[in-house]
């Protein structure tokens, strides 16, 4: 029997301080060589254990191997120079110092599908693995080359398409394309973001997600959050294509955050995988209160489409508070599925 409310996470999990510095995205890595190969595989043991400990039903890597979610698979690409880099204004809000496309961009070569077989020989849980969207991919570097987000979104397109189809016979269950650059730039989501998506998931057989949210719970994200209103409502814009396109998952900001519940009903007939958790507060919520927010979804989503999770990544909390709120999250939702056998 499929069990109801499957908990997953939305990315990123913190690193032990032995790999890398704690609380901090990009930040670098502790070790080097073989040695640091040990540790990152050690790392990955670790957050499955902890995954597992707090009651998680699909597990993923929680990007132990990865300074950042988009970079570290852009610095495996031929094309992109992380020398000569530029500083750029990411999703419209901060800046960064980012690598540059400086030629055609290729993959010769797999970027985490070793990773993906080390984590699925240590388990046979359900495996959720997590990649950059074409359109976050180009917003998180300086374009030398091609001088067109479009085209360079195909591009990379093509080459997510490559890695998914190797982490699907890698035994990933769930390949979730993260594509916050959605929520920002509505007019190139709705003119090619989402078809080349789309492309990103050609031939997969496994499930497919988006996972679309609000950023990191860092000051230039909650700043903006606070310039946004009493309604957020900019999943209006993306829901509607993504509703007719193939992507079988949408993964979505909720706990704490100011998007109306009917919104949810744009995107009927979707599973949605829904943020219960909030990344931006240090606050662990109590399982009585993620089982709220489940309750107020499911008005929205039928029960056997409903995916409990994270809003964002939690790389920048500490350990211990990741921990906590991952286990309100399995007991939030343990109180749901209780509440609907009853």
């Amino acid at each position: 029997m499929k069990l109801l409310l499957p908990t997953s996470t939305a990315g990123s999990l913190p690193k032990p301080s032995w790999l890398a510095e704690p609380e901090k995205i990009w930040s670098p890595w502790a070790l080097e060589g073989e040695q640091l190969l040990e540790a990152k595989q050690d790392a990955l043991r670790l957050t499955l254990q902890e995954q597992q400990h707090a009651g998680i039903d699909i597990v993923s890597d929680g990007e132990q191997t990865r300074q950042h979610f988009v970079t570290t698979f852009i610095e495996h690409l031929d094309g992109v120079d992380f020398e000569n880099r530029k500083t750029v204004k990411i999703r419209d809000r901060y800046e960064a110092s980012v690598p540059s496309v400086v030629g055609a961009v290729s993959r010769q070569k797999p970027v985490f599908v070793d990773d993906a077989k080390f984590l699925r020989a240590q388990t046979d849980q359900p495996i959720k693995w997590a990649l950059p969207g074409p359109m976050t991919m180009i917003d998180t570097l300086y374009d030398g080359h091609y001088k067109s987000r479009e085209k360079l979104a195909w591009e990379f397109a093509k080459i997510l398409n490559q890695e998914a189809r190797e982490l699907e016979a890698a035994g990933v269950d769930i390949i979730q394309f993260d594509e916050p650059a959605f929520n920002v730039f509505f007019d190139d989501v709705n003119d090619w973001g989402i078809a080349t998506l789309e492309r990103a998931i050609e031939g997969l057989k496994c499930e497919t997600a988006v996972h679309i949210c609000y950023g990191y719970g860092i000051k230039a994200n909650n700043d903006w959050k606070k310039t946004l209103g009493s309604e957020w409502r900019q999943y209006e814009q993306a829901f509607p294509k993504l509703q007719q396109s193939s992507i079988d998952i949408v993964s979505l900001e909720c706990q704490n955050s100011h998007v109306p519940m009917d919104l949810i009903e744009l995107i009927r007939g979707k599973k949605v995988m829904v943020g219960a958790i909030d990344v931006a507060t240090n606050t662990i919520e109590t399982p009585e209160e993620v089982a709220d927010t489940l309750r107020k979804v499911l008005q929205f989503v039928d029960a056997d489409k409903l995916y409990p999770s994270t809003n964002c990544g939690m790389a920048p909390l500490p350990r211990e508070v990741a921990r906590g709120k991952l286990k309100a999250l399995s007991e939030g939702a343990a109180i749901i599925r209780q509440e609907l056998s009853a």
